[in-house]
């Protein structure tokens, strides 16, 4: 089977038309006139043409969501657990199509693809669990005969806006955790990542039908950016989960909290690893290349910045130009690739735009930097990844670039210079030391050391697992998604306190007698 072929038949397995409807529910299609075309990276080749939704469109999903929450936040959690293990079966059964759908929309390697894919079933085998695990706490009250306890509701409508890079794993973080907490959610996929969406709400909705729940549990539509702004501004989406640019992330946020709502918000990521003179530096290059280029320097977590102790520093960077002068950057459905495309035209040109910028600022450039045109896919949207040595203080540094372009700075002295580098962005999602001294591992977990959401030893800044809970501080946002106890982000807390006596006994020894 072709490449061409292989499209056409995972398009009708997940039921993906030449024409797509603008918004999806369990068994419910909603039309539009407006439209847009999604193309592959890989080549350029249309892929299939998506209905945006329209405002009457979103109300209807609205109220179906409404009228479904009622019922599914009465079904017993465990029992909603049970759904949710049928989901992550079903989409064992199709992971591999899923993954390489996923791989021909955005250009990520198939291994990646289908990793993302693997992600949503360990979402699923998680939330199973939970279902029997949303514990609250029981308090001793100061009052005699009186208990105190605490337990958690869910919130109702979750809003979900998801980003290209990771078109289906961060839904799942969101609406599957959500599911499990009793609540029903509205998803608006990137519009850069239409047709992954539209395969999941397929896998979902099968599994719904067949256990006769209603509409509305899980739903979807298509739009630009600002339609995004629907739900921010909707008082009946109690709350937005949103991933993507910081920029975007500022408007999302400006617009729930002028409604007094709640967010969850997983933005930019400008992530560094430090190299120590303790490092396995082996082991440091392995950690570094993957982060620097897996998914062609398109994740939140990929690495962005390098901070090399100057005493291994020019090894480092002997064997990083080294083996970036041998990165297979091609087809990703390719086995041999390493590296695949970026998402489209506006991204490759912005990896040439900011190299340019950051030459200009003093950085000097070592490796890649240019387009690619890979035989047989001319038309596609590859670079070749980039090196660039730079000051820790040039402006570059304190952006996020969407792109394979990673930012080398040397630095002298001790840990806490290179932490000092570290913490001196404005993003504070992942980072990563590499070391064999326990002083230096330490010094960089404590409250000394990293400032960011995640902080790792002797491993990259990527490859999160879902039973860790992701996310970051400062301008990443603070929200917390996935694993640990990331669901009661999606529950409302509430104390109760139960008198069991026949006095009525006041806190902090009050008295009213009356």
């Amino acid at each position: 089977m072709n490449q061409q072929e292989k499209i056409v038949a995972i398009k009708k397995v997940f039921q993906i038309e030449e024409r797509n409807s603008a918004a999806l529910s369990t068994s419910k299609k909603w039309k539009s006139n407006n439209t847009f075309v999604k193309h592959s990276p890989i080549d350029n080749s249309r892929l299939a043409e998506v209905e945006y939704a329209d405002k009457k469109t979103y109300d209807e999903l609205i109220d179906d969501a409404q009228k479904a929450f009622i019922i599914w936040s009465a079904v017993p959690s465990p029992q909603r657990g049970e759904v949710i293990r049928q989901i992550g079966e079903a989409f064992r059964l199709e992971k591999e199509e899923l993954g390489t759908l996923i791989s021909i929309e955005t250009g990520k390697l198939l291994q990646e693809g289908l990793g993302e894919a693997q992600e949503i079933i360990d979402v699923c085998d998680f939330a199973v669990g939970l279902s029997r695990q949303l514990y609250g706490l029981t308090m001793h009250s100061e009052r005699p005969e009186h208990r105190m306890y605490e337990q958690y509701h869910p919130l109702g409508i979750v809003g979900i806006i998801s980003a290209f890079n990771f078109p289906a794993a961060v839904w799942s973080w969101n609406a599957i955790i959500a599911a499990v907490c009793g609540n029903v959610s509205i998803w608006k996929p990137s519009e850069k990542a239409p047709l992954s969406a539209i395969a999941c709400q397929h896998i979902v909705s099968n599994v719904l039908i067949k256990n006769k729940l209603p509409e509305g549990i899980f739903s979807l539509y298509h739009g630009a950016a600002d339609q995004g702004s629907w739900m921010a501004e909707d008082e009946r989406v109690a709350l937005v989960s949103a991933t993507g640019s910081v920029a975007m992330g500022k408007k999302v946020n400006k617009l729930v909290a002028g409604r007094l709502g709640k967010t969850l918000l997983e933005l930019g990521g400008n992530n560094a690893i430090i190299v120590t003179e303790n490092s396995n530096i082996e082991m440091a290059v392995r950690a570094i290349v993957f982060g620097a280029v897996g998914t062609a320097g398109q994740r939140c977590t990929t690495t962005r910045r390098l901070i090399v102790h100057d005493s291994v520093y020019d090894i480092i960077l002997a064997k990083l130009k080294h083996i970036y002068g041998q990165l297979t950057v091609g087809n990703p459905l390719d086995s041999k690739s390493l590296v695949g495309p970026l998402i489209d035209p506006a991204a490759v040109d912005m990896f040439e735009q900011r190299i340019a910028l950051a030459q200009k600022e003093g950085a000097i450039l070592l490796a890649g930097g240019t387009k690619y045109k890979p035989a047989g896919f001319e038309n596609g949207m590859y670079v070749m990844p980039a090196i660039l040595e730079a000051t820790s203080n040039i402006a570059s540094l304190q952006e996020e670039t969407f792109a394979p372009i990673l930012y080398v700075t040397k630095y002298k002295g001790d840990v806490h210079e290179a932490i000092k580098i570290n913490n001196n962005v404005r993003q504070g999602l992942s980072s990563a030391i590499f070391t064999n001294n326990m002083h230096q591992m330490e010094v960089f977990l404590s409250n000394k050391g990293s400032d960011c959401g995640i902080a790792n030893v002797n491993i990259g800044t990527s490859g999160a697992e879902i039973g860790g809970a992701f996310g970051g501080e400062k301008e990443t946002g603070g929200g917390r998604e996935s694993g640990s106890d990331s669901w009661k982000a999606y529950m409302r807390r509430q104390t109760n306190t139960i008198n069991y006596g026949n006095t009525l006994p006041l806190a902090q020894g009050i008295r009213f007698d009356l």
